[in-house]
């Protein structure tokens, strides 16, 4: 057993031995290091005023991933290296390129949200050399600016591009080597296990180290990304005890393309399943681009967007839909279930005591299917959704429904198929008349709640315009579409 979490803060190694499971990086950094460039704002994820960048090695090589360090547990940080805003500038006080690029374009009114545009644009920089206006755009949709107005940002973000990054001036581009050596030395040869109080966290070795740690801790709380966990700290002040930290498995790290489909880690992230599941099926590669901002799908996962059990989730609709399964994992074994099966009631999954989940497995849709997945937010880029409607259609050559499988997020206790909807449409003829006939069966499946995310008779309305939209979208009338669009 390893006692203490170690990495490297900017230039300096740190190890500590009595770190609060719940303590933040946010926290840290202010309170104990005294490093206040980086702010606190929302304290939820939303807002990249406490942007850092945390590097990690990924296959042997060393990646930079903006994060929100308001809701980073330190339980995640062993084997990384954090980069604050203070980390930029040179000794002497010359400002970094992407420092210096915004005052050049005037990219800062009352500058609270500076550091986190800047550290958002730092990441851009080192990881992609010719950003489109859309790569500047996405970067920056985890940081939000009240004041500034975002053209000079973005100006600020095209001059900064025709600045390579060089060891002349930039530290990470100067220490890359010497940090990778660093990092290597400092994998646990076992699983971290830190008691603070009557408190305690554990980092698990391997996927095997965690099947036993669950099977002695059934009621351990199992942190991933804690994009959702996170907010259970800063906002419902919960106490979590004990914690194991699982954003390092490589085993739960994978992404496997076979002939019938693809295999996603529990532990992948949204941005590292990007690439992936945009060539896969595309429609839910741009639903993954509208999941929190960059911060956000760098350190949430898909797997533990599953395994928390959100009515709200994003991710579930869509592959209930693809008719996806869950592998779960204990020391017993493992045991395959539909996703479907998997959510029972709010709360509730059918996770066995010492179960953990350890992949998802996606099958590819078949060249004639229609899918389509909507996620309907009170404005667009906000991750909040109120309701997700996602649906998959193969007709036959007489043009009457095949398969049809339809899954909603936001309408019910948890991510739930439309069944009754799906009864009135199977076989029968794709036309207006049926989908007419199908939406009075939404009240059949769904008595939605209201909230203030949305109220109960707007959930049941939008949901089965959601099936007319899709209908109208895949009957190849666009001009009835714009019609309906235009009343909707």
């Amino acid at each position: 057993m390893n006692d203490c979490i170690r990495f490297i803060l900017n230039g300096e190694d740190v190890s500590l031995n009595d770190v609060r499971p719940t303590e933040t990086l946010l926290d840290f950094l202010r309170l104990k290091r005294r490093l206040t460039g980086t702010k606190e704002g929302c304290a939820e994820g939303d807002c990249g005023a406490c942007t850092v960048l945390v590097g990690r090695l990924i296959d042997g090589k060393l990646h930079y991933e903006s994060v929100n360090a308001c809701i980073r547990f330190m339980g995640s940080l062993n084997a990384t290296h954090v980069v604050t805003i203070e980390h930029l500038a040179a000794k002497d006080g010359t400002l970094h390129p992407v420092q210096q690029a915004m005052v050049d374009c005037h990219g800062s009114q009352c500058g609270f949200c500076t550091p986190g545009f800047i550290m958002s644009l730092y990441g851009l920089w080192l990881s992609n050399e010719k950003p489109s206006r859309a790569d500047i755009e996405k970067a920056l949709q985890g940081n939000l600016c009240r004041c500034t107005g975002y053209e000079p940002i973005v100006k600020a973000a095209e001059q900064v591009s025709r600045v390579r990054p060089s060891a002349l001036f930039d530290p990470l581009q100067r220490t890359r080597s010497d940090i990778v050596a660093r990092l290597w030395a400092m994998q646990p040869s076992g699983t971290i296990s830190i008691t603070s109080g009557d408190e305690r966290l554990l980092v698990p070795k391997s996927e095997e180290a965690l099947a036993r740690i669950l099977a002695d801790e059934p009621n351990a709380t199992i942190v991933a990304g804690s994009t959702d966990v996170g907010l259970w700290v800063t906002k419902q002040m919960r106490a979590l005890n004990p914690v194991v930290f699982i954003n390092h498995l490589s085993e739960l790290q994978a992404i496997t393309a076979g002939e019938g489909g693809f295999t996603i880690g529990a532990g992948v992230t949204y941005s590292r399943a990007f690439e992936t599941i945009a060539r896969k099926v595309p429609t839910l590669g741009r639903l993954i681009d509208r999941i929190g901002g960059e911060q956000v799908r760098n350190m949430g996962t898909i797997g533990g967007n599953i395994a928390n059990g959100s009515p709200i989730g994003d991710s579930p609709p869509p592959l209930i839909a693809l008719g996806a399964t869950v592998k779960l994992r204990s020391t017993h074994g493992t045991r395959m279930l539909r996703l479907e099966d998997f959510f029972i009631d709010y709360g509730k999954q059918d996770r066995r005591a010492g179960e953990f989940v350890e992949s998802i497995f996606v099958p590819y849709p078949a060249e004639d299917t229609k899918f389509s997945v909507y996620k309907i937010t009170k404005r667009r880029d906000e991750d909040i959704t109120a309701v997700l409607g996602a649906f998959y259609l193969t007709l036959d050559a007489e043009g009457d429904v095949n398969d049809i499988r339809i899954a909603f997020g936001g309408m019910a206790g948890t991510p739930k198929r439309a069944r009754a909807v799906e009864s009135e449409l199977m076989g029968k003829p794709w036309n207006e008349e049926t989908i007419e006939a199908a939406r009075a069966a939404f009240d059949a499946d769904f008595q939605p709640l209201s909230d203030w995310r949305a109220t109960a008779e707007y959930r049941q309305l939008t949901a089965k315009n959601l099936l007319t939209r899709f209908y109208l979208e895949t009957s190849g009338t666009p001009a009835e579409l714009r019609r309906f669009e235009e009343v909707a």
